[in-house]
């Protein structure tokens, strides 16, 4: 089964992902305290699912794909929390010398 997509539907997703480009640029010179981190991580997803769904047409997948793609993301939290757990609990060590 092949789906075909439009050229109409990659020219937004593309004009949409140069303009979260220009955001995150525009956001990287704006100062707004600890919700920088926030909300360049928010365009960052939002760009990457952009790709996965459009590009990577994982929008229009069998559901093995997706699952496949889920677990991949599962798999990626796990390692981020478990490397986020350990550099949080060196604060506990004192340092000698």
């Amino acid at each position: 089964m092949t789906i075909h997509i439009r050229m109409h539907t990659y020219v937004v997703v593309f004009v949409t992902l140069l303009g979260l480009t220009g955001v995150t640029l525009i956001a990287a010179f704006v100062h707004m305290g600890i919700w920088n981190d926030v909300v360049a991580l928010s365009i960052a997803v939002t760009k990457a699912l952009l790709v996965m769904l459009y590009f990577m047409h994982l929008r229009h997948s069998p559901a093995l794909t997706r699952i496949c793609v889920a677990a991949g993301v599962i798999w990626l939290v796990t390692l981020i929390t478990l490397t986020m757990s350990d550099v949080i609990s060196r604060g506990w060590l004192t340092a000698g010398g």
